[in-house]
């Protein structure tokens, strides 16, 4: 039953057949972030939390609550958390990051953790870059996305995205405008034109033309 529902997370390539134009989300999540620099000003990871809507929450429990009293503890939840993670790995945590517009390597995510609060469960997570980027040198950039949108994941209104550690001065944070409706119904319109084997010029794939770009830009 854990594989089951943690399998959700991870499954937009398989799961979804055809183009992303194509695709309908299956689960929904309200993400925040962190972006978390050094004590030297330099970017090292992402801290991600996901918040599951209502349908997921209550399947990916089934079961979970093996002492029956009504509260998942820890201990239950953990190895739907691990599942979830390892899950993940393969598809780069569905987070992309970017330097001076080139996609940086991740690391292995081993901070982690997952809670049941108000009927919903909650995963966090820290994504860390392979190697630190100075945000004074290349423009960073960072996309939370399904790229096969069987999850759809937005921004929550309140606080979406904040900064840990020492941000240099000449930095600032940029949550830049969701897509308005008319501008993702052209994108949808333009993509239902294109063949199966059609790649943006960006590089990116078909999910990241939909996804909230975050980002952090330095003056001289």
């Amino acid at each position: 039953m854990v594989k089951r529902y943690a399998a959700l997370l991870a499954c937009g390539i398989l799961c979804v057949s055809g183009s992303a134009a194509q695709a309908h989300p299956h689960v929904w999540v309200s993400m925040r972030s962190d972006i978390v620099f050094t004590d030297d000003g330099l970017i090292k990871g992402v801290n991600l939390e996901w918040v599951f809507d209502d349908n997921y929450t209550q399947m990916a429990l089934d079961g979970l609550d093996t002492d029956g009293d009504g509260v998942y503890s820890q201990t239950e939840l953990d190895p739907l958390t691990k599942e979830n993670i390892n899950s993940l790995k393969d598809y780069d945590y569905f987070t992309v990051i970017r330097g001076g517009g080139k996609k940086l390597e991740i690391g292995e995510v081993t901070e982690f953790g997952q809670i049941w609060s108000n009927e919903r469960l909650s995963l966090h997570f820290h994504v860390p870059l392979k190697a630190p980027l100075d945000p004074r040198k290349d423009e960073f950039m960072v996309k939370v996305y399904d790229p096969d949108f069987f999850i759809a994941m937005d921004y929550s209104a309140d606080d979406p995205v904040s900064v840990i550690g020492a941000i240099p001065a000449s930095c600032k944070l940029n949550v830049k405008p969701v897509p308005t409706d008319a501008e993702l119904e052209q994108t949808r319109l333009m993509l239902s034109t294109k063949g199966k084997d059609w790649k943006p010029e960006t590089e990116e794939d078909f999910g990241a033309m939909f996804a909230q770009p975050v980002a952090i830009a330095c003056g001289a």
